[in-house]
């Protein structure tokens, strides 16, 4: 399916919006992630990189899916939806990520992350207002900041 660079696709029910990211994610263009989300959504990477409207969204997941994600593989794992009325729901999703190249050009190994949707209802079907991106670090339970940030789990000591 085709869409214009300007279409808003909207999701049927919030259960299915972790599958039509992934979907946007192989199609290897950056306006088909963006198409899912409000003109005035906010998206949060991993690192903190923080797109403040739709535009912002496509442009920096287009410049990332045709260089360091091109070969990449998303795949949705555990989902929950949790509905704050009729029209708002949550969405977080348990995604694996292969296929990444290393900025030398070999290929990454496997990494897990849990994105969160924040999702209203319009007319048409369900469209993002936000998410956050959240690499899954097994083991640790937060970062601490030495001049590099690294995982850390207190446990340990």
């Amino acid at each position: 399916m085709e869409r214009r660079r300007d279409a808003v696709v909207t999701v049927a029910t919030p259960e299915e919006f972790p599958k039509a990211f992934a979907e946007a994610w192989h199609s290897r263009d950056g306006h088909h992630i963006g198409a899912l989300f409000a003109e005035d959504a906010d998206f949060v990477n991993v690192t903190g990189l923080w797109w403040r409207n739709r535009a912002a969204i496509s442009k920096a997941h287009d410049y990332a899916l045709k260089s360091f994600f091109h070969d990449t593989t998303l795949k949705p794992g555990v989902t929950t939806t949790r509905m704050l009325g009729a029209d708002h729901a949550v969405v977080h999703c348990r995604f694996t990520l292969s296929g990444q190249k290393t900025p030398s050009g070999e290929t990454a190994r496997p990494r897990q992350t849990i994105l969160t949707f924040v999702l209203h209802k319009t007319q048409n079907g369900w469209q993002a207002v936000a998410a956050q991106n959240t690499d899954v670090v097994p083991g640790k339970e937060t970062h601490v900041n030495t001049g590099s940030l690294t995982a850390v789990d207190y446990r340990d000591t």
